[in-house]
């Protein structure tokens, strides 16, 4: 193994990203430089691989290995690829049932799936989701079931009200018993479904033994309630877990670290830190 040879993992929404799409400021200046200084930079989002692409080439990246789907593909550099990347590793599961018990409780939502290949399914254009012709399809609600899935996505349109954000949404999930499955929930009504026991921090537990890293060499930045796994994974094996300004209490309670918020800049400081080995103190 490298010695002091850093794997930087970041999240993107929320994290890399702000609202619009645009980036966190000094964000890209401040990946040139860790990458500069030797480290290895990479992603580790629940966006998909054709949502994720784009940023690696915003950002000035190429390394081996990004993580994608919560946790549920791992991509791998493949220059044969249009985009530069195949799949590695992908875990799936049968959604039938947990697409049952949500739809019961939640019959107007918006439900996509993605498939092993990439490809996505989806009942509901969701403008957030990404989708294009090539790499999505709409179908019937019932279609969905039946089939091996990376990941489920729910949109509910019905728990967009300020007064339903964040613990109401996880209310529903907890009382249907999503027990099975590992979940996220995101800002609002959006909930991702990922295979049992899969998170950013078990694909990132296999990244490192792919490139030979220490689990302890590892610095994880995030800001939601799906970068809790990864977050308890670095800080369990000796890691760094910075948490984004504007993190929720039960995220920020998992981070080793705390930086600024997306909007002030949050990734920029906390890589200035991991380059020049200080402590967040």
């Amino acid at each position: 193994m490298t010695a002091g040879r850093k794997l930087v993992a970041l999240d993107l929404d929320g994290t890399v990203l702000l609202e619009d799409e645009t980036f966190s400021p000094g964000v890209q200046d401040a990946v040139r430089r860790t990458v500069e200084a030797g480290h290895i930079v990479t992603i580790a989002t629940g966006r998909s691989w054709e949502a994720t692409s784009h940023i690696l080439h915003g950002l000035s990246i190429l390394p081996e290995y990004v993580v994608c789907s919560n946790g549920a593909a791992i991509l791998s550099r493949d220059a044969t690829q249009e985009t530069g990347y195949a799949r590695h590793t992908t875990e799936t599961f049968d959604p039938t049932e947990v697409l049952t018990l949500l739809h019961e409780h939640l019959p107007n939502a918006n439900y996509l799936v993605e498939l092993a290949d990439g490809t996505r399914l989806y009942t509901h254009f969701v403008d957030d989701w990404g989708l294009n012709r090539d790499t999505a399809q709409r179908v019937d609600f019932e279609d969905m079931k039946g089939r091996q899935v990376a990941r489920v996505v729910v949109v509910s349109p019905e728990h967009n009200d300020e007064e339903y954000e964040g613990i109401d949404f996880i209310e529903v999930v907890e009382r249907i018993g999503l027990n099975h499955v590992s979940y996220a929930v995101g800002w609002t009504a959006w909930l991702d479904i990922a295979p049992k026991g899969v998170d950013k921090g078990t694909a990132l537990a296999q990244v490192c033994e792919l490139q030979n890293i220490d689990p302890a060499d590892v610095v994880v930045i995030g800001d939601g309630r799906n970068d809790i796994g990864m977050f308890r994974w670095a800080a369990r094996n000796g890691g760094r877990a910075f948490a984004m300004g504007q993190s929720p209490e039960e995220v920020v309670a998992e981070s080793t670290d705390i930086t600024a918020s997306v909007e002030e800049g949050g990734v920029a400081e906390a890589l200035a830190l991991v380059t020049s080995g200080a402590s967040a103190g």
